[in-house]
Parts: C-alpha cells; sequence; structure tokens
C-alpha cells in the first residue's frame, strides 16, 4: 500500500456494513484493491457464502477504489452493479480483487475477481461509479 492510499483508507474506513461483515483491506492502490472477507457470519440457510455477501465485498472494494481516483473534493457514487456467481464458498475466507476497466473523469467501472482459499473463482462484479463535485 502508499502512504497516502493507506491513509486514506484509514480516514474513511470502509463503512459500517463493511466492518460489520469482517471485510479488511489487504491491498489499496488506484490500480489493485484487495480485501478478504470470512465466510462464517456472511452464509444464507444452507450455510453456503451469501450472494449479497460477495456483492458488499464487491462493491466495498470497486467504490474505495473509483473514491481514490476521483481524489480530493470529489465523490463516486455507485450507479450500477452486476454479479454472476459461479461457484460456492462454504468455509475460510474469500478474496476481491479489484482493478479498473475505465478511469474517466466523471465515470469508473471496476471488475472484481472473488475467489476462495483454493484460488477458485466464486464470482465476478463489475460496478459502475458515477464521479461528482462536492
Amino acid at each position: 500500500m502508499t502512504v497516502d492510499a493507506l491513509a486514506f483508507v484509514n480516514e474513511r474506513g470502509l463503512g459500517k456494513l463493511a466492518e460489520k461483515m469482517g471485510i479488511e483491506m489487504l491491498e489499496f492502490t488506484i490500480e489493485r484493491a484487495v480485501a478478504r472477507m470470512p465466510v462464517e457470519g456472511n452464509t444464507q440457510p444452507a450455510d453456503l457464502l451469501h450472494g449479497g455477501a460477495y456483492v458488499v465485498l464487491g462493491e466495498s472494494l470497486g467504490s474505495m477504489s473509483a473514491n481514490l481516483h476521483a481524489g480530493p473534493n470529489r465523490l463516486a457514487v455507485g450507479i450500477e452493479i452486476n454479479a454472476t456467481h459461479t461457484r460456492s464458498a462454504t468455509s475460510g475466507y474469500v478474496t476481491g480483487v479489484c482493478t479498473p476497466i475505465h478511469l474517466g473523469r466523471t465515470l469508473t467501472t471496476h471488475e472484481i475477481a472473488i475467489s476462495d482459499e483454493q484460488g477458485r473463482r466464486c464470482s465476478t462484479i463489475r460496478i459502475t461509479n458515477l464521479i461528482k463535485d462536492l
């Protein structure tokens, strides 16, 4: 992590929902953001990681990355998100890797690949954020 990006995360935080879900940032730059989340406590009744939990992890990564790109006195807000779940995680942690697809002046699009501890992709999320002046 760069010092500036780390300060950004520490100052802003990931939000109360992300904290409740146990999401922790592992790497954070404009080019790549990585976070992990425990499966335990975030499951649906069949003890599989809840599909919405994947989306929360993806949106947390994509929105924080868009806000880092936006810079001071600007705010990035999500305007579209989609997810395709291809595998179910049942234990341990899942890790999301967020990379930019488009970094513009007013729009960003990021892809978040979420994998289990064996490196198998479980979900692919795409989020678009609108950047606006504060």
